[in-house]
Order: structure tokens, then sequence, then C-alpha cells
């Protein structure tokens, strides 16, 4: 039988999410490179990256460097870096990379592979991520649920890029990956969990299943979904039916996660809630749809982001 020839990877973002997909990649034996910040490249580099899964604990061995120029000979290269940092790092990236090399945006938000694209004209391709993961420690992770991804050409890129084999690789390495027809709609739908439980498992410092089954929270989630729904309709999105059930449905598989926003607050470190809440609120205004408990959650956590801030 022939031996699999595996892609060249780079993780530009060693974060939480960087590190898990850039792990269970090299896990399975692909040659990957994380690309992050010295504190955490130094820890993984000293002793390898230790992920504690659901599913197993191991010590990965795994090259990690601060240097862009890492990316040189990556066929496939994970963004991963926060949604603020979106076009500044697109920038840096782009003198790194050649021409034939994949950049996919495994990001929070909606609109990054277009903003990478204005940015330094690279044609991202964008990823939805459903994961539940966090840094303990530099060069240690902790996975918590699922660990997905859902892949697609936007709207006038079809058929640029061969998804289908970029998925057969994550699915080698034990990630789930599904290409889709409608990726807008995926984005939308999961930038609508992200308004409903980040927020609010911030603010109440709280895991997915006991905002779920406090009926307080609960009600307000339901309002966030459908404040949300609204402004993505009047964009002519097309959502499929049933989301505030959708929402709901996730901390089933989700019950132990805490969000990213959480968790950024808990580093006194700047929320990705701008892209999240916040783009609800500005679409929002735009289109004449108003999104107040939407707003409400974005200004209370930028208050509290303003008073953690290190």
């Amino acid at each position: 039988m022939e031996q699999y020839v595996w892609p060249r990877i780079a993780v530009m973002g060693a974060g939480a999410v960087g590190c898990y997909f850039g792990g269970m990649l090299a896990r399975a034996g692909a040659p990957v490179t994380l690309i992050g910040r010295a504190r955490y490249v130094e820890a993984i580099r000293r002793n390898g990256l230790f992920i504690e899964s659901l599913h197993f604990r191991d010590q990965i061995p795994i090259a990690a460097t601060s240097d862009l120029s890492a990316a040189l000979d990556a066929d496939i290269v994970l963004f991963c870096v926060k949604s603020y940092d979106t076009e500044e790092a697109a920038r840096a990236l782009a003198p790194h990379i050649y021409s034939g090399a994949l950049v996919l945006s495994l990001q929070n938000g909606v609109d990054n592979a277009e903003r990478i694209l204005a940015a330094a004209k690279i044609d991202a391709v964008p990823a939805v991520v459903y994961v539940a993961v966090a840094i303990s420690e530099p060069g240690r992770i902790r996975h918590s649920g699922r660990g997905d991804l859902i892949i697609g050409d936007l709207p006038g890129s079809a058929g640029r890029h061969d998804l289908s084999s970029v998925a057969a690789t994550f699915e080698r390495a034990l990630i789930p990956c599904r290409v889709s027809g409608n990726i807008e709609t995926d984005l939308w739908t999961k930038m609508i969990m992200n308004c409903a439980y980040n927020a609010i498992s911030a603010l109440g410092r709280s895991q997915y299943g006991p905002i779920v089954q406090n009926p307080w929270a609960r009600q307000v989630m339901t309002q966030v979904t459908e404040e949300a729904t609204a402004v993505a309709d009047a964009a002519a999105v097309h959502l499929r039916e049933g989301m505030v059930e959708a929402v709901l449905k996730l901390a089933e598989t989700m019950s132990g996660a805490t969000s990213s926003t959480a968790q950024d607050i808990a580093r006194g470190s700047r929320t990705e809630i701008d892209s999240l809440n916040g783009y609800v609120v500005r679409l929002g205004a735009q289109l004449g749809v108003a999104a107040p408990v939407n707003q409400t959650l974005h200004g209370l956590v930028k208050l509290l982001e303003e008073s953690t801030r290190t």
C-alpha cells in the first residue's frame, strides 16, 4: 500500500485552538510548525506540547517558533489569530507563504476571510470551528468537548481550492471535517452560538451546561439568538430552521466548556466580543434591525474587559 504523504502545515497563532488542531495533526504524523509568542514557543520547544484530551493524554513532539519565515514551505497554513489581529497578522504572513499554499481561517466571526483578502490579497478559506479547549499553562492544553471543523469556499471562489483533500487530511488526524456547500450559513450559525454563550459564560463565570440549565440565562440566550437571526434575515443570510433549539442543544456536547471570552477575561486579555455580539449590533444598525440584548451583553463585556485588562 502506498504511504500517505502529509502536507506541510504551519499554524499561525499558537493559542488553544491552534495548538489543539496543530497538535492533533502532529500526533498523527503530519509535519507541523506552530508559530506563536515566545512564552508559549519556549515551553513547547522545551517539553513538547501536552494535550489533555477527552480521549487521551499525550506529550506531542512538535516544532515551534516565533519566526514567520517558518511558513515559507507550508502547503497549508492554519490562521488561528484572534479576530482583532486579522489584518495585521495577514499582512505579516503574506511575504512568507508561497503562491500554492492554502490558508484556512480558524477564527471566530463571519468576515475574517474577506478581511484577510482585503488586507493582504490572501485568498483564505473560512473554517467553522467547534471545539472546547483551553490553555492550562504554556505548552499544555485541556480539551473538554468536540473538535470538528466545517470548511468551504465563499461565494465567488468556489472550485478554486481542493477542499476534499484538505478535509481528508484532517480526518486522517481524527479531526472530523465537513466540506460545506454554504459556508456563509455555517459561519453565521457558529457566530450566533458564540453570541449566545460567550458573553454569558464570561459575565456569569459559568460553563455551558449550567448556563443552559438556568432558566434566566436560557431566556437571555433565546433573545440573543432571535435578534441575531433577524439581523441575518435582513442581511439575506439564509439560516436553517430551529436556531434557538440548535443553540441550546450545543451544551449537550460541550457542557464543560468555558467560552474563549471568559478565558480572555480571566487572563486579562482583550476579547473578541466586537466580532460577535458587537458585530450583530453594528450590522443590525446598518440594516435597521434593533438588537438590544446583544447590545447589552456587548457593553457589559467591554466594561468587564476594561476593568480586567493587564
